[in-house]
C-alpha cells in the first residue's frame, strides 16, 4: 500500500504540473469536474488493490491531457469558451442589485454582502457594479465618488515599493527574515520594549517594510459582532 500511495502522489503531482497553475488557482466548472474525477481515480487506484495500477495511471493521464486540450481550444474559440467555461454574470448594475443575476448564479444577498466585505466594501451603496466571473469570484467597481485617488491623480512623487518581511510569526522570531530585512534582532527587541511588549509570545505577527515596523498582538477582542449577520 505504501508504494502505491507514494507512486500516486508523485504521478498526480506531475499531472497537475502539466495541467498548469490555473487548475489550482482558478477553477471553472469544467476544471472542477476534471479535478474531482482525477481525485477519485487516484483514490481508487491507491486503495483498491484489485484495480490494476496502470489502468488508474492511464485514466488520470487521459483526463489531464483532456484538460490541457480543452484549455488550448477555449483560448482560440470564444463560442466554445462560453459553452465550456461560462460567461460573467452581472449582480449589481449601476448601483442596483439584480435579483435575477443572484438567482442565476444561485447565491443570496447575504453571500453578496459577505463577498463585498471581503473586498473591503462594508457599505453596499458604495458599489456601482458587481460581476461574478466565470470562475466564481466576484469583481466590484466602486462608484466614482468612492474610488481611491492614485498618486498619479494627486500628482504625488512616490518612492519604490518594498515587500513586507514577517519578522515574528505566532510568537517566534523569523531569524532568516530578520537577517534579510532592514532591522536587526537587537533593534527589533528595542522596538518591542517601546511598545510595552516584553516577549515575542505576545505578538501574533510583526512585519517590516523598508522602514515601517508593525505589531499585531494576540488575544485582541472583537467589539462589533452584532453588526454582522
Amino acid at each position: 500500500m505504501i508504494p502505491r500511495c507514494l507512486g500516486s502522489v508523485i504521478f498526480l503531482f506531475f499531472i497537475t504540473k502539466l495541467m498548469g497553475k490555473k487548475q489550482v488557482s482558478q477553477f471553472s466548472l469544467f476544471d472542477y469536474v476534471i479535478g474531482i474525477s482525477i481525485g477519485n481515480f487516484t483514490a481508487e487506484m491507491t486503495l483498491n488493490t484489485e484495480v490494476q495500477y496502470i489502468n488508474g495511471m492511464i485514466a488520470i493521464m487521459t483526463f489531464g491531457l483532456l484538460s490541457l486540450l480543452v484549455a488550448k481550444i477555449v483560448n482560440r474559440n470564444i463560442r466554445i469558451r462560453r459553452f465550456i467555461i461560462g460567461t460573467p454574470t452581472v449582480l449589481i448594475d449601476d448601483g442596483k442589485i439584480i435579483d435575477k443575476g443572484l438567482k442565476k448564479v444561485n447565491i443570496d444577498i447575504n453571500d453578496l454582502l459577505e463577498e463585498a466585505r471581503i473586498k473591503d466594501y462594508f457599505d453596499i451603496s458604495e458599489i456601482s457594479y458587481a460581476i461574478m466571473e466565470a470562475n466564481g469570484t466576484i469583481s466590484f467597481l466602486p462608484k466614482a465618488e468612492y474610488k481611491n485617488p492614485t498618486n498619479k491623480d494627486l500628482k504625488v512623487k512616490t518612492s519604490k515599493s518594498y515587500l513586507s518581511a514577517n519578522v515574528i510569526v505566532n510568537g517566534e522570531y523569523m531569524e532568516e527574515a530578520i537577517k534579510k530585512s532592514k532591522i536587526t534582532k537587537k533593534q527589533l527587541i528595542e522596538k518591542m520594549k517601546k511598545n510595552n511588549l516584553t516577549k515575542p509570545d505576545d505578538v501574533l505577527l510583526a512585519t517590516i517594510t523598508d522602514t515601517q515596523l508593525q505589531f499585531f498582538l494576540k488575544n485582541e477582542e472583537v467589539k462589533n459582532y452584532s453588526l454582522l449577520e
